[in-house]
C-alpha cells in the first residue's frame, strides 16, 4: 500500500494514537478490513508526500518483495517495499550486520501462508460442505455468549498470543491473522522470479478470496445457505481412497447399481422393491418406499449424490506418498511401513561436545542458605521495599518491607510447628509437604507462607486455587497431592471464603485429592513465638526445599523437587548471568508460584534484597499497559513478562503518552525458547523503540521445571552487534535435522538464540527417544543440563525419576561419556555459533507423523495466519496428536467466535488445511471448531491441551464444525487385495484337503424316518404320515376325531384370550371362506389369492380356506393406517408381481384399501377383486379340492430381504408335511403341549409356526401380535410365566424390545411373580448370523427371574429353505467359537481364543434339522470345502422351496439357485444354495446319534457383504464397532455408494452430541477394520428402516439417503 512509505514513529503524537485507535478496532473486530483501509489512508494522506528516507518499522511489511525486486531496487517510493528494506538496514546496522536478509522479518510467516494458499486458487475443486440441521448448530447466540478474552491465552503453554504473532501493523495482522504470523519464515511473493512488482496496492482480503463456486445443486431445506469451501489443494492436499475392488489403480468409479453390487440373479426384473417397513414402531419415518427396478441407480441429480460426486472428485487427486510395495503376509494384512524417504536430509556434522558455562563466581558474602539472606536482610535492611502488589486497577495495594517479610514468615514457621495441634501433639514435623493455596492476586500472603515453610522446615508446594468440582486437570492435581503425601493446605482468609462448599459449609472434596486440613495465614490467626525461638536455618543441603508442580504431555501433574543447596545455586546463577545488584527494582508480570516467577520474582528478588512489583494476571487483563506504566513510574530496572504481555502492551500502546521504558537494563521473556517469540520481541521493540527502549536489553531465555534455568541471553552492551538468528528448513526440522532454508521461503523458521548455559553447568544435546545418544552438531535433540542448580527428582516416583534426572548421555559406540548425570529439560534445540543456544520446540509440544517430528506451536502459527480474525479466537487453539492405526494424527480444534457463519468456518477450515499442507507437508486428521469459551481452560487462561485431548476421545467435545480428512492423511493403509486367479481347480482342492487329514465341511440332522406303528399314531393323536400327504387332510381329520381340541389361542396387549380356536372351529371357518372362493366367478382353481390380516386366527383360517378352495395363499403384511404412503406400496407391489385374482381381508381393511388416502399412494381402481371375510354366510363348499400330487405348490411365500429385494418363493404340499414334521421332531411336539409365538406370521418360518405347525402336530400355540408388545412390554414374558410354557419362539425384534425395555425392571417383575424356570427352549427365528450379544444379555438379564442360561438360542432358515437348523430338545448345547476378522476378510476362518484382539465370537445357528444336509462350497469354483474353511451354504432337504415365482418362468435361476450341483464330488445330488456364507466344525460334543457333532455357523449373507479394497466385510461387524463408539449412538447402517463407505447412526443423546460422533465413528472403523469412512451421516432414533424381523433394510436407507429424504441432523463428508 502506498502509506507504507510512511514511517508511523515520526508522526505526531496524536495521528499515531488515531492509528492505534483504528489498529485496536480492527483486532477487536469493530471495524471490516475495508473500513479500516479507507481510514488509516486518510489519516496518513497528508504526510504521503515526505521523502522515502523514513523507513518504515520492519515488522510492518504486508508483502515481502520478489528476489528481483530486492536487488535491484527501483528508485522512488513506487518500490516502496524494497526501498523499505534497504532503508532499515541502513538505519540500524547493528542488527543485521549488513547480512540480514528479507527472510528474519517476523510477520513473514503470515506471507508464506497467503503464498501457499495463493498456489491453491488456481485449481478450484469444490469441497463438500458438511450438511446440518438448523437446530444440530450449538453455537450460542451472540448476545448471551461472553467471548473468551481474544488474546488471553495458557501461561503454560508455548503458543497462544503470547507468543504469537506479527505485532506488525495491524493490517497485516487483520489479513494474516493476528497470532502466529510470525514465522519469520520468509514468505514467497506470488509473482515469479523474473517481474519487478506491480505498484497498486493489494486488494482488501475480503476481495481477494475469489467468490466460491456455486453449489451444483439446489440447496438443502435444512442447511445452511451451502457454498463449497475454497478449492483444494492439488495432489497434496487430497489423496486417492485405495485401488477399485477389481485391482485397477484408477479412481472410485461412479458405476451404476447393477454393477456396484453385482449383477443380481434373485429375481425377475420387475419385482423389486426396496424396502419394507418395521411396523409400527419405525415406519412413520419412511415417506417413501420406491419401487425401483433390479440394476437401476439412484438419479444422480439428487443433492447428496452431487456431494458425493464432489467428495469422490477431491478424493481422485493422488495421495502425496508414493505407494511403495508394501508386506503382504499369508496370514494376515501387515499395515505399510512407512519406507525411510531416501532424500530425507540426514545429519552430516560431528559428534556435539558438551558446552560449558562459565564457572560460578566465588563470593564471600554469599549467605549459607536462602533463609539466611531474608534474615540478614529483615535484621539490617528492615525498612528496605520487598515486594508491592497491585489492585484489580493497577494501583499499588500494600508493599511489604524485608522487616515485615522476615516477622511474619518466622510467625508463621512458629505456628506452624507448634500451634497446630493440641498442647503436646506436633502435626507438622520438619520435612512435611504442605500445599500452598494462594490467588494470583496476593504475592504478599504466599510470600509469607512459602517462606514460613522454609524457616519451618517444612515443604511448600505450590497449586493452582481450585475453583470447582469440574476444573481443568483437578484431579490431576490430586494425583500430585497424593503422591506427595499432603495433608495440609495453607490459604488466606478471602481465599479459603472463595473455595466452593458443600451445602453443610465445609470444604468441596475436589475429585481425586487426598483429604486435606486447611490453615488460613493470616497474620491475625498467627502467634507470636517467645523472645527464646529461633527458627533453625542450616546450611543448604540436599534436603528438599520445595516442590514445584508440572504437567507433562499426557496432563499428569507430578512434582519436581528441588532440594536446598539446588535452590541456591540457582539463585546465585541467575544473579550471575542477569547481573542482579542490590535495591534494584523488578516489575514481575509471571505467575510467582513457579518457574521463572518464583526463580527471579521470589528467590532470587530475596537473595539480591531486590524490590519487586508484582502484575497480576487480572490486572494485565483490565489494563495491559499496566506492566510498562510500572516500569515507568518505578524506574525499574529489570522486568520479567512472556510474549503475551508484549503483544497485549502493543495492542493498547495508543494510552502511553510520555513512558519511558530507559530505565530498564533487562527485559527477560521468560518464553523467548518458544519459536515465535522472535516476532513478538521485534514487533515490541519497533513499537517501543520511541519509547527509549533499548534493543540489547531484550533477553530471551529458555527453561524447564527440572533443569530449571536452561539458558539466558545476558543483557547486551549498548551498540554492540546483536545476535545472529538462524532460519531453518521446515523440512530439515521435520527430520530433526539444522538445514539452512535456501529453497522454498514459504517453510522456513526463523529462531532466535537464547543466550548462552548458565553459570557452573554443562549442556550437550541428545537424542530425544531411545537411549541419550549424543547428537551431531547440525541435529536437532533435546537439552541435557548437568548443574547442582537443577531439579532432584519427581517426588514420590522414583520409575519416572530415573529417565529424566540420571541420564548419562553415550557416544555414537553406546559408551558413556562420563559418570556425571545429567537432566533432561524437555526442550529440543541445538548449539550454534559462539555456543549460543536455539530452542526450536518441546517435546511435549512434538508430534511424531510416520516418522516425523512437527511441533503443536508451528501449526498453530500456520492456522493463525490463515484470515483468523473473523472465524476463530488467537490464543484458544489446542493441537494434539491421537493415534489412530499405528501412527498419531494431527488434531486441531479452535474456539469459533458467535457471529461466524457456518459458510466462514467451513472456508477456514479448508484453507487451514491447505496451508498446513504445503508448509508443513502434512496432513490434518480432524479439524474441529467449538462454541466460544467451552474448552478446558489453564488457571491463566490458556487452553488445557490434554483434557482437551481427553474431551476429543471421550466424544465429549461438542463442537459446532468439523472437517475429518482421514483419506488425506491416513497413508499406511493395508494394500488393497489383489483377487487371484484361480489356478487350482476344484477337484485339486478336494484331494488337498483330504491328504491334509480334513473332511470335507458337510453336516446332516437326523433321519426323517415315518411312524409306521398305527397304535403309536392312536396314542400319540397323530395324523398317520402314510395316509395323508397334505394339511387340509390332517385339519379335517383333527375335526373329525378331536373336535374340541383347542389349537390356537389369540392373546391381545392386556394378556387376555381375544379369540381362540379348536380342531372344528378353524375347519368351519376355512370351509366358509372356501365357498365364498368358489362362488365368485374368475377364482380358479391355482389361482393366487393374497391375505391382507393383521396376525391373528383369520389369517389362519383363510389360509385353509384357500387350500380347501383349491387357490395358493399369498400372505401380506397389512399397510399400516398411519402410513399409507410408505407401507401400501409394498402390499401393492406384492398384489402385482403375484397377480392374485382376489384379496381376502377384513372389513376395516377393506376400507383403507378403498380410502382416499389410499387413492394418493396408489391407483385403487385396479385392486383385484376384494372379499370382506368378516361377516360371510354359514355354507360349506360343494368339495374340499385335494390336489393331485404332493408336488403341487401349496403357498408362496413372499419377503423383501434386507439388500430390498422382494423375493417370492414357492412351497410345495410336499415340502410343507416334510418341514412341519421336521420341526414336530426336533421339538419333540405333541397334542399335549403348548408353545407361545411371538412372531410375525407373513414369511418364512414365522408363518410356518403360526399358521402350519400346530395342525400337523396338534400342539397348543398361544399367539402374541409383536405389536401389542410395543403398549404392554411384559406380555410376553408374563405369558411365559402364566402358562408355564416350556418352548417359545420370538424374533430378535421383541427380544431387543424386551431388553431394553424391561432391563431395568427385574425386581418389578419378580415382584409379581414373573417366573422363568419353566422355559426349556427359546428361540429366536431370523435369517441372518445370530446376535450373540443380545441373546447373551437377554439371558444374563432375565437370569434372576429364573430364565436358565442355556434355553435361549437360534434358528436359521432362507429363502431357498425357511428352516435350517433350529435347536431343539434333544441336541448338544450351541457352541461358540472366536474367529480372527482379518481372514474373514480374506474369506478365510482362522479360529482364535477368546479375548484375542480382532476377534469375532461366532454361536452356531442351532441344530441342524432332521432330514436336511448342508455342505460348505466355494462360491465361484462350486467345489466343496474343508472343514472350517469359509463358503456359502448350500443345502439338500425334502422341505426346500421348489423355485422362485416368476411370472415368466426363467428357468435359468431356478437351476442356480434350486437345482445346483458341486461341480466335483458328488455330482448327483441336487442343492440350493442359500446365499449365506459360513462354516462347518466338527465339535467335541456328541448329538444324540453318539456321533461328534457338526456345528453350522452362518457369517453373514453374501448380497449383504461390502466389497472394499479388494477384502469382503460383513455390515453388521462394522456396525457393532460403530455402535460401541459413544454411549449416544443408538442403532447404526453401513452401506456402500460409488466405493465409498456410507455410516450412518442414530443418536439417542442430545443433539450437541451429533457432531462428536464423527471422529470417533471413523476412528474405530479405521482401527478395527482399516477402512475409512466416507461418509458419516447422524440422523434421529427411528430413522434406520428394521423390517419385521429385526433385520435392517441397509439398500433402502441407501436409497432415501440419495433421495435426500432422511432430514440428518448432520452429515459430515471425510476428506
Amino acid at each position: 500500500m502506498a502509506e507504507r512509505g510512511v514511517d508511523v514513529s515520526a508522526l505526531p503524537q496524536e495521528v499515531r494514537e488515531q492509528l492505534a485507535e483504528l489498529d485496536l478496532e480492527l483486532s477487536e473486530g469493530d471495524i471490516t478490513q475495508k473500513g479500516y483501509e479507507k481510514k488509516r489512508a486518510k489519516v496518513l494522506a497528508p504526510y504521503l508526500t515526505q521523502t522515502p528516507n523514513l523507513a518504515p518499522p520492519p515488522a510492518y511489511d504486508a508483502q515481502s518483495p520478489g528476489p528481483s525486486s530486492a536487488s535491484a531496487p527501483e528508485p522512488g517510493p513506487s518500490n516502496s517495499s524494497s526501498s523499505s528494506s534497504r532503508h532499515r538496514r541502513t538505519r540500524r546496522p547493528h542488527r543485521s550486520g549488513g547480512t540480514r536478509d528479507e527472510r528474519y522479518r517476523s510477520d513473514i510467516h503470515t506471507e508464506a501462508v497467503q503464498a501457499a494458499l495463493a498456489k491453491h486458487k488456481e485449481e478450484k475443486m469444490a469441497l463438500p460442505m458438511p450438511t446440518k440441521r438448523r437446530s444440530a448448530y450449538v453455537q450460542s447466540p451472540i448476545d448471551n455468549c461472553t467471548p473468551p478474552d481474544s488474546s488471553s491465552s495458557s501461561d503454560d503453554e508455548a503458543v497462544s498470543s503470547e507468543s504469537a504473532g506479527p505485532q506488525q501493523s495491524p493490517d497485516t495482522w487483520i489479513n494474516s491473522s493476528l497470532h502466529g504470523s510470525s514465522t519469520s519464515s520468509s514468505a514467497s511473493s506470488t509473482l515469479s522470479h523474473g517481474e519487478s512488482r506491480p505498484t497498486q496496492a493489494p486488494q482488501p482480503q475480503s476481495q481477494q478470496v475469489p467468490p466460491p463456486p456455486a453449489p451444483a445443486h439446489p440447496p438443502h431445506s435444512h442447511s445452511q445457505p451451502s457454498a463449497l469451501a475454497e478449492a483444494f489443494a492439488q495432489a497434496r492436499i487430497v489423496r486417492r481412497i485405495g485401488r477399485d475392488p477389481v485391482g485397477g489403480v484408477g479412481p472410485p468409479d461412479v458405476p451404476s447399481q447393477a454393477q456396484a453390487r453385482g449383477s443380481r440373479v434373485d429375481l425377475p426384473a420387475n419385482a423389486v422393491v426396496r424396502g419394507m417397513s418395521r411396523g409400527q414402531s419405525r415406519s412413520s419415518m419412511m415417506e417413501t418406499a420406491d419401487v425401483r427396478r433390479v440394476g437401476r441407480g439412484v438419479p444422480v441429480s439428487s443433492r447428496v449424490s452431487t456431494k458425493i460426486q464432489q467428495l469422490l472428485n477431491t478424493l481422485k487427486r493422488p495421495k502425496r506418498p508414493p505407494l511403495s510395495e508394501f508386506f503382504m503376509d499369508d496370514q494376515e494384512e501387515i499395515v505399510e511401513v512407512p519406507q525411510v524417504d531416501p532424500n530425507a536430509p540426514k545429519p552430516e556434522g560431528r559428534q556435539i561436545i558438551p558446552v560449558k558455562g562459565e564457572p560460578l563466581g566465588v563470593v564471600s558474602n554469599w549467605p549459607p542458605a536462602l533463609q539466611a539472606a531474608l534474615a540478614r536482610w529483615g535484621a539490617t535492611q528492615g525498612k528496605s521495599p520487598a515486594l508491592t502488589a497491585l489492585d484489580i486497577t493497577g494501583k499499588p495495594l500494600y508493599t511489604l518491607t524485608y522487616g515485615k517479610l522476615w516477622s511474619r514468615s518466622v510467625k508463621l514457621a512458629y505456628t506452624l510447628l507448634n500451634k497446630l495441634g493440641t498442647k503436646n501433639e506436633q502435626i507438622l514435623k520438619p520435612g512435611d509437604r504442605v500445599a500452598l493455596v494462594y490467588p494470583n492476586s496476593d504475592p504478599g500472603m504466599f510470600w509469607v507462607a512459602f517462606y514460613g515453610c522454609l524457616l519451618a522446615e517444612v515443604i511448600p508446594v505450590p497449586i493452582e486455587v481450585p475453583l470447582s468440582r469440574k476444573d481443568a486437570g483437578s484431579s490431576q492435581v490430586g494425583f500430585l497431592l497424593g503422591s506427595c503425601g499432603v495433608g495440609l493446605a495453607l490459604t488466606s482468609e478471602i481465599c479459603l471464603k472463595g473455595l466452593p462448599k458443600t451445602p453443610t459449609g465445609e470444604i468441596l472434596q475436589f475429585k481425586g485429592w487426598p483429604r486435606l486440613k486447611w490453615v488460613v495465614t493470616d497474620s491475625k490467626y498467627l502467634t507470636k513465638p517467645s523472645k527464646d525461638w529461633q527458627p533453625h536455618i542450616p546450611t543448604a543441603n540436599t534436603d528438599t526445599a520445595y516442590i514445584e508442580y508440572k504437567a507433562s504431555k499426557e496432563g499428569t501433574v507430578m512434582g519436581v523437587a528441588v532440594s536446598k543447596i539446588a535452590t541456591l545455586t540457582h539463585c546465585q546463577a541467575l544473579t550471575q548471568a542477569c547481573n542482579y545488584c542490590e535495591g534494584e527494582t523488578l516489575v514481575n508480570v509471571l505467575d510467582f508460584k513457579k518457574d521463572m516467577g518464583l526463580w527471579h520474582g521470589v528467590l532470587t528478588s530475596v537473595m539480591n534484597r531486590i524490590h519487586t512489583i508484582s502484575v497480576p494476571y487480572a490486572v494485565m487483563k483490565a489494563c495491559p499497559l499496566s506492566w510498562v506504566q510500572r516500569v515507568h513510574i518505578h524506574k525499574a530496572r529489570v522486568a520479567l513478562v512472556k510474549c503475551r504481555d508484549l503483544h497485549w502492551a502493543m495492542m493498547a500502546h495508543r494510552d502511553q503518552r510520555d513512558t519511558s521504558l530507559a530505565s530498564l537494563r533487562m527485559l527477560i521473556v521468560a518464553d523467548g525458547a518458544n519459536p515465535w517469540s522472535v516476532s513478538s520481541c521485534d514487533a515490541f521493540l519497533n513499537v517501543f523503540q520511541a519509547h527509549d527502549l533499548k534493543p540489547e536489553v531484550i533477553c530471551p531465555c529458555a527453561t524447564s521445571p527440572e533443569a530449571m534455568t536452561v539458558a539466558i541471553r545476558r543483557p547486551g552492551v549498548p551498540g554492540a552487534p546483536l545476535p545472529a538468528r538462524a532460519i531453518l528448513s521446515m523440512t530439515g526440522l521435520s527430520h530433526g535435522v539444522i538445514r539452512v532454508n535456501t529453497e522454498d521461503k514459504n517453510s522456513a523458521l526463523t529462531v532466535q538464540d537464547v543466550g548462552h548455559v548458565m553459570p557452573g553447568a554443562l549442556m550437550c544435546i541428545v537424542k530425544p527417544d531411545g537411549p541419550p545418544m549424543l547428537c551431531k552438531t547440525d541435529e536437532i535433540g533435546e537439552i541435557v543440563v548437568n548443574s547442582r542448580a537443577g531439579g532432584n527428582m519427581y517426588y514420590g516416583l522414583h520409575g519416572v525419576t530415573k529417565n529424566t534426572f540420571e541420564v548419562i548421555p553415550v557416544n555414537a559406540s553406546g559408551t558413556p561419556i562420563g559418570e556425571i548425570p545429567f537432566v533432561r529439560s524437555g526442550l529440543l534445540g541445538f548449539v550454534g555459533p559462539g555456543s549460543l543456544i536455539f530452542v526450536v520446540g518441546k517435546n511435549e509440544g512434538l508430534l511424531m507423523v510416520s516418522g516425523r517430528r512437527h511441533n503443536a506451536d508451528d501449526l498453530v502459527a500456520t492456522a493463525l495466519a490463515v484470515e483468523p480474525v473473523k472465524t476463530v479466537y488467537r490464543g484458544r487453539i489446542a493441537v494434539f496428536s491421537v493415534t489412530v492405526f499405528y501412527d498419531e494424527r494431527i488434531v486441531i480444534v479452535a474456539e469459533q467466535r458467535p457471529d461466524a457463519s457456518e459458510e466462514d468456518s467451513f472456508q477456514w477450515m479448508s484453507r487451514v488445511l491447505q496451508a498446513i499442507d504445503s508448509i508443513h507437508q502434512v496432513g490434518l486428521y480432524c479439524l474441529a471448531l467449538v462454541p466460544a469459551n467451552t474448552l478446558p481452560k489453564t488457571p491463566l487462561g490458556g487452553i488445557h491441551i490434554s483434557d482437551t485431548k481427553q474431551l476429543f476421545l471421550e466424544g465429549a467435545l461438542h463442537p459446532c464444525n468439523i472437517l475429518m480428512c482421514p483419506h488425506t492423511c491416513v497413508t499406511n493403509m493395508p494394500k488393497p487385495r489383489q483377487k487371484q486367479p484361480v489356478g487350482v481347480g476344484p477337484a485339486s482342492i478336494m484331494v488337498g484337503n483330504l491328504v491334509a487329514g480334513k473332511r470335507i465341511a458337510q453336516a446332516a440332522g437326523r433321519d426323517l424316518g415315518l411312524i409306521e406303528d398305527q397304535d403309536l399314531v392312536r396314542k400319540l393323536c397323530m395324523w398317520p404320515t402314510m395316509m395323508h400327504q397334505f394339511l387340509t387332510e390332517a385339519l379335517q381329520w383333527r375335526a373329525q376325531t378331536d373336535p374340541d381340541h383347542t389349537l390356537y389361542v389369540l392373546l391381545n396387549a392386556k394378556g387376555v384370550a381375544v379369540c381362540t380356536a379348536t380342531c372344528v372351529q378353524l375347519h368351519k371357518k376355512a370351509e366358509k371362506i372356501a365357498a365364498a372362493l368358489m362362488e365368485r366367478s374368475g377364482i380358479n382353481i391355482g389361482e393366487n389369492v393374497v391375505l391382507l390380516y393383521p396376525p391373528g386366527i383369520d389369517l389362519i383360517a383363510a389360509f385353509y380356506g384357500c387350500l380347501y378352495a383349491g387357490c395358493i395363499p399369498v400372505t401380506v403384511r397389512p399397510p399400516h393406517p398411519q402410513n399409507l404412503s410408505a407401507t401400501l406400496p409394498t402390499v401393492r407391489m406384492i398384489i402385482d408381481v403375484s397377480k392374485a385374482a382376489c384379496i381376502l381381508t377384513t372389513q376395516v381393511l377393506t376400507k383403507i384399501l378403498r380410502s382416499k388416502e389410499a387413492a394418493t399412494t396408489v391407483n385403487i381402481k385396479t385392486w383385484p377383486i376384494i372379499i370382506d371375510t368378516d361377516d360371510l354366510p354359514r355354507k360349506r363348499p360343494p368339495t374340499i379340492y385335494k390336489p393331485p400330487n404332493a408336488e403341487m405348490i401349496a403357498y408362496l411365500d413372499f419377503s423383501v430381504s434386507t439388500t430390498g429385494m422382494l423375493t417370492g418363493v414357492k412351497i410345495s404340499h410336499a415340502a410343507v408335511s416334510a418341514l412341519c414334521r421336521s420341526i414336530k421332531l426336533q421339538c419333540e411336539l405333541y397334542s399335549s403341549r403348548q408353545i407361545t409365538i411371538c412372531l410375525d406370521p407373513y414369511c418364512g418360518l414365522g408363518f410356518v409356526l403360526w399358521c402350519l405347525a400346530s395342525v400337523y402336530s396338534g400342539h397348543q400355540s398361544i399367539l402374541i401380535p409383536p405389536m401389542e408388545l410395543e403398549s404392554s412390554l411384559t406380555l410376553w414374558l408374563g405369558t411365559l410365566s402364566q402358562y408355564r410354557i416350556r418352548d417359545t419362539f420370538c424374533s430378535y425384534s421383541v427380544m431387543e424390545l424386551c431388553t431394553k425395555g424391561l432391563g431395568g425392571q427385574t425386581d418389578m417383575l419378580k415382584a409379581r411373580g414373573v417366573n422363568l424356570s419353566c422355559v426349556r427352549s427359546c428361540v429366536v427365528v431370523a435369517e441372518e448370523r445370530p446376535r450373540l450379544a443380545l441373546t447373551h444379555s437377554f439371558s444374563k438379564l432375565f437370569k434372576d427371574l429364573g430364565l436358565s442360561m442355556r434355553a435361549v438360542s437360534t434358528a436359521f432358515g432362507s429363502r431357498v429353505n425357511l428352516a435350517i437348523c433350529l435347536q431343539g430338545t434333544t441336541g448338544p448345547d450351541p457352541s461358540t467359537v472366536y474367529v480372527d476378522m482379518k481372514s474373514l476378510r480374506h474369506d478365510r476362518v482362522r479360529l482364535v481364543e477368546r479375548g484375542a484382539p480382532q476377534s469375532l465370537p461366532l454361536v452356531e445357528s442351532g441344530t441342524i434339522l432332521p432330514g436336511v444336509r448342508v455342505i460348505i462350497v466355494n462360491p465361484e469354483t462350486r467345489g466343496p470345502l474343508g472343514d472350517s474353511h469359509l463358503g456359502e451354504i448350500w443345502v439338500n432337504s425334502p422341505h426346500n422351496a421348489t423355485g422362485y415365482y416368476t411370472i415368466y418362468g426363467e428357468e435359468n435361476l431356478q437351476a442356480d439357485h434350486f437345482n445346483t450341483k458341486l461341480s466335483f464330488g458328488d455330482p448327483q445330488t441336487l442343492w440350493a444354495r442359500t446365499g449365506y456364507l459360513g462354516f462347518v466344525k466338527r465339535t467335541e460334543l456328541t448329538d444324540s446319534s453318539g456321533d461328534r457333532h457338526d456345528a453350522l455357523f452362518v457369517v453373514g449373507s453374501l448380497d449383504e457383504t461390502l466389497e472394499l479394497r479388494g477384502l469382503r466385510y460383513h455390515p453388521i461387524d462394522i456396525e457393532t464397532s460403530v455402535s460401541r463408539a459413544h454411549r449416544s449412538i443408538g442403532e447404526s447402517a453401513v452401506f456402500t455408494w460409488t466405493n465409498l463407505l456410507v455410516v450412518v447412526a442414530e443418536l439417542c443423546g442430545s443433539e450437541q452430541d451429533a457432531l462428536d460422533l464423527v471422529p470417533l465413528i471413523t476412528n474405530v472403523v479405521l482401527e478395527e477394520h482399516h477402512l475409512i469412512v466416507g461418509v458419516v451421516v447422524i440422523v434421529d432414533p427411528g430413522v434406520i428402516p428394521i423390517n419385521s424381523r429385526g433385520e435392517k433394510q441397509r439398500m433402502h436407507l441407501r436409497d432415501s439417503f440419495l433421495a435426500d429424504q432422511l432430514d440428518p441432523i448432520y452429515v459430515a463428508y471425510n476428506m
